[in-house]
């Protein structure tokens, strides 16, 4: 079914649709630095889910309004959740526990799960959940002056929603991994591009945020089956040996090879692509 971008109202997110099949998610409660909350969790899952089906969406931009990207988890979120648990027996209590921490892996998991690439663009502080969230995206761009920061030891807990699983894949560098998670210590612009957590960076947000637009709607106008086909096989690849992942993209080129789009690419310079 399509859904223009006013079908698209959250109370935590603004999503508008910059380009023809681009949109852009903005977490926005700036006067909260875009700390993520579970509401705004609850509307992350749920605005990627029917982005991730949406055929008029091929490309989703990620930012937050304000002068920063997000400053993390909002520990009020913690502190209701510890006392709506407060008073239960102990096993009890660490179901609800062990349910409110999937749900927030799930926040995190909903950039990966996107059918859709989902391009990140960082700018100020990216702390604690920040650094989960951009970790499951496709492609992270930032300004000069973002930083990022593990920060979960210094709260007295471990990254429980996807840091851990995911930071040691991208960067490629275990002892940097283990340095930034023990000891919380920030890290610039320039050591998160030097590291490859992100790919490119800007002077400001203006630079930025053109510069991330102008690559999702580079995108946005190749074949929606490549597109999302290639997404399948990396994360797929991800996890399996390097046999898996050519077995599994032979099964899926096996029908991919049959699509409309090859004929266009081949016949047409400037092929345009049916929804999907």
């Amino acid at each position: 079914m399509t859904m223009a971008a006013t079908d698209y109202q959250y109370e935590n997110l603004k999503i508008t649709k910059p380009s023809e099949w681009v949109f852009h998610v903005e977490f926005n409660r700036p006067d909260k630095r875009n700390a993520i909350n579970r509401a705004l969790s609850e509307d992350i899952v749920s605005s990627f889910k029917k982005l991730s089906y949406d055929p008029d969406c091929r490309v989703v931009v990620l930012s937050g309004a304000g002068r920063t990207f997000t400053s993390g988890i909002d520990f009020a979120s913690l502190a209701e959740v510890h006392q709506e648990t407060g008073d239960m027996e102990v096993s009890r209590r660490a179901f609800a526990l062990h349910k409110a921490i999937k749900d927030f892996q799930e926040t995190c998991s909903s950039f990966e799960k996107c059918l859709k690439p989902v391009i990140s663009a960082v700018h100020g502080a990216c702390i604690g959940f920040g650094v989960d969230l951009i970790t499951a995206c496709d492609m992270r761009y930032c300004t000069k002056d973002a930083w990022f920061q593990v920060k979960e030891v210094d709260f007295g807990l471990a990254a429980d929603v996807g840091t851990l699983q995911r930071l040691p894949r991208i960067i490629g560098n275990q002892s940097l991994v283990r340095e930034l998670a023990y000891t919380a210590r920030s890290i610039t612009s320039d050591e998160a591009h030097d590291a490859g957590l992100v790919s490119r960076v800007f002077d400001d947000k203006e630079q930025l945020m053109k510069a991330v637009l102008d690559t999702a709607s580079v995108i946005a106008r190749k074949s929606p089956v490549a597109i999302q086909t290639t997404k399948k096989n990396l994360l797929y690849s991800q996890d399996h040996s390097v046999q898996d992942g050519l077995d599994n993209i032979a099964a899926l080129n096996q029908v991919m090879l049959q699509s409309e789009d090859l004929m266009k690419s081949i016949a047409e310079k400037s092929p345009i692509f049916s929804k999907l």
